[in-house]
């Protein structure tokens, strides 16, 4: 009897430690966990889980609520813990170290040719690692600039569009022209600088991370690499034409200073467009503008949302189905729409719905084909080297207490020291 006991036991605690399972009756149940938040995507989300359930009869998928807050260290307490969830919402950015560390899934033999002809090679880039595909990276957001429609159409300033952007110098100058009597022309929330400066830099030519011949990476911050940083530095310390008490906000503390007229323009993820709908106060005028351009056009980093399989979900193949089946071209579309982003399938783009003038949605689909890897998708010891090296170096270049060779030393010297420990 005691024997019997103890093994009931052993079963029950590897249960509660499995991710997925079998009930009785044989259907199969996986666990999906969702970082959406916003009302519209959360409601898509769990629609389109009720779709699948309503029509998969034996293979069940049980929505879990997860959140962006601290959602890497949450994962990986969960994988050692051998309680991940079976299908991963996340961000490409994060898949590196999850990848290499035998976490997640190598997806490559488990999708079907639909989905991986229909996403471009550009965004399958952002979730391999090394040979192998550990994601589906299928919502993503340019950086654009929402501006005040009064304010610039009464200051006289040509108006940038995709086809005719403006430069990074032109940026600066117009921002200045803009400023004056106690507003600012622009006004940078750097709270998090680094993905914001680095993204933002590939349209001037910068690159920062260097893979060499034996596959090791190095930081190397090149006068490319400095266009953004200078510009937003300048802004603040120089001319004045940025706002220095928002360099240490998010996106959404700059919203209420915006909507009062005290800053012209505000440089945000092209989600944020729907709390701006929703905030606005009654007859405000905003529109959507590219981003600045330079060396390297419009192009800007980008770090996908991606949907994983945990290597120990012992039903890869049904939770790569449920893959399919959520990102079919309609259900992308739905899933774009109730997140205010972009869907990163071909099918998808061509959808009516984003191509609208309101709202700014065709602004931000004619940035789609200029989005690329973020610099550091693929750079193991990422996250250490951006909360230790770059997010506080940064921070002090742009409130102006160091300068710009105390911030190259920094992202180099200190930088490399963190990358190599990656990388022995």
């Amino acid at each position: 009897m005691r024997t019997r006991l103890l093994a009931l036991v052993l079963l029950l605690l590897l249960a509660g430690c499995s991710s997925g399972g079998t009930r009785d009756d044989g259907r199969i149940t996986l666990r999906f966990q969702s970082l959406a938040w916003q009302e519209e995507s959360v409601e898509a989300n769990r629609q389109l889980v009720k779709e699948w359930n309503a029509t998969h009869p034996d293979v069940r998928v049980e929505y879990v609520q997860g959140s962006w807050d601290s959602v890497h260290d949450q994962l990986l307490t969960a994988f050692e813990g051998g309680e991940a969830p079976d299908i991963i919402h996340d961000a490409s950015d994060d898949l590196a170290d999850f990848a290499y560390g035998g976490y997640l899934a190598d997806l490559t033999g488990l999708l079907p040719a639909r989905l991986k002809s229909d996403i471009p090679q550009r965004s399958w880039e952002t979730t391999t690692f090394g040979a192998g595909v550990y994601g589906v990276p299928f919502l993503q957001e340019p950086r654009v600039l929402i501006a005040n429609a009064t304010w610039l159409r009464e200051s006289g300033v040509q108006i940038p569009t995709p086809e005719k952007p403006w430069s990074w110098a032109e940026f600066r100058r117009i921002t200045e022209r803009l400023s004056g009597g106690g507003k600012y022309g622009v006004a940078w929330p750097l709270k998090e600088p680094v993905s914001a400066t680095l993204n933002l830099s590939l349209s001037a030519g910068g690159q920062l991370f260097h893979r060499g011949p034996d596959g090791k990476v190095t930081v190397r911050f090149q006068a490319a690499d400095q266009v953004v940083p200078r510009t937003v530095h300048d802004q603040a310390n120089t001319d004045r034409s940025a706002s220095p008490t928002t360099l240490g906000s998010g996106g959404s503390d700059t919203l209420p200073g915006f909507f009062a007229g005290r800053y012209a323009m505000v440089p945000l993820g092209f989600s944020y467009r729907q709390q701006i709908v929703q905030q606005a106060p009654k007859g405000f005028d905003w529109q959507v503008l590219p981003a600045p351009a330079g060396a390297g056009g419009l192009t800007q980093g980008v770090s996908p949302q991606t949907l994983s399989i945990a290597e120990d979900c012992p039903y890869k193949k049904e939770a790569a189905e449920f893959l399919d089946f959520f990102l079919r071209p309609p259900n992308m579309v739905r899933l774009a729409l109730g997140d205010w982003m972009l869907p990163t399938g071909t099918e998808a783009l061509k959808d009516p719905a984003l191509h609208r003038t309101k709202d700014g949605w065709a602004t931000g689909t004619a940035l789609a084909g200029h989005l690329r890897p973020a610099p550091a998708q693929s750079v193991r010891g990422y996250p250490e080297w951006k909360d230790k090296v770059a997010t506080p170096a940064l921070q002090e270049y742009y409130s102006g207490a160091i300068g710009i060779g105390e911030l190259r030393r920094r992202l180099e010297e200190d930088g490399n020291l963190v990358l190599a420990r990656y990388q022995r």
